[in-house]
């Protein structure tokens, strides 16, 4: 039906290197959004996860008033932004997966929430302008894209990497014991073959050791009061958290892609005199 009404109409190619693209925002941005704070409590703390994830959605609220100052005043066309968020949110995952300090992640998460500011409503704004008529059309296909893309490939793509390294982490540390606390439902994502992670019940009950001999050491008054982690539960809890670096550095592949695609739109739009808004007119005249 739908090829009927179109006449067949291939459509816009830049129009659908667009709507990949954001396929890759929703991933990167509300798909991250789902695990950071999940990532991030587990190299820190719980509640230090819980305040940097409301601290960089507090970050992107302040800066997405911002964008006009961006254009007008520092001359970024809404493609050189795109590219820069792009770069920015590459680093900020880097870095994030190398956290130890809460100060640290602070500065990392900083630099992640920056790039990340701005890619969904440039990305609706890119469409809107290149492409007027299409109305609210494009725009609402291009935010449906964003949100499935969330949904049924960022989070779970997410859940079956960390559940990937983290069970390649301790299997190499010791095979015994990865047997041992291996989720035997194993996990699949899309064409991938299945994984087998750690158990989520097996790794709770390790954090919940560590986290109170942590508490009673603590409170301990002397040396001889302290209690040890045993080595087992260290091996598994660091297999967790380097899962949990390894999941960072491979997500950062996303903005990666996505730098490269506004590349060659930055390079492309030069080619034709510049990046600007279309008119209806001026869109009929293109044949955009």
């Amino acid at each position: 039906m739908i090829g009927v009404l179109t006449r067949f109409s291939l459509g816009s190619f830049l129009l659908f290197i667009l709507f990949i693209t954001h396929a890759m925002v929703g991933a990167v941005e509300l798909g991250t959004d789902n695990w950071i704070q999940n990532i991030t409590g587990n190299i820190l703390t719980s509640s230090q996860g819980k305040f940097l994830f409301v601290y960089t959605s507090a970050v992107m609220f302040g800066l997405r008033f911002c964008a006009h100052f961006i254009e007008t005043k520092i001359g970024l066309s809404p493609v050189g932004l795109l590219l820069l968020c792009a770069i920015l949110a590459i680093v900020g995952l880097q870095m994030t997966s190398y956290v130890e300090s809460f100060a640290f992640a602070v500065v990392a998460l900083t630099i992640y929430g920056v790039g990340k500011t701005f890619f969904w409503p440039t990305m609706l704004a890119v469409a809107s302008d290149r492409f007027p008529k299409t109305g609210a059309v494009a725009i609402s296909i291009m935010g449906g894209i964003g949100m499935m893309s969330a949904g049924l490939i960022g989070a779970p793509g997410l859940g079956y990497l960390k559940d990937k390294y983290s069970g390649e982490r301790l299997s190499v540390a010791d095979n015994l014991v990865y047997e041992e606390f291996k989720n035997q439902g194993g996990s699949s994502f899309l064409f991938f073959p299945k994984v087998y992670g750690l158990d989520g019940e097996k790794l709770g009950k390790v954090n919940d050791e560590i986290k109170a001999v942590r508490a009673a050491n603590e409170k301990a008054t002397s040396d001889a009061e302290k209690q040890e982690i045993s080595p087992k539960s260290q091996m598994v809890a660091k297999a967790s958290i380097d899962g949990d670096r390894d999941t960072l550095r491979a997500d950062s592949l996303i903005p990666a892609t996505m730098a490269v695609i506004y590349l060659l739109l930055v390079v492309f739009f030069k080619s034709i005199g510049g990046y600007k808004p279309l008119s209806l007119n001026e869109a009929d005249k293109s044949g955009a």
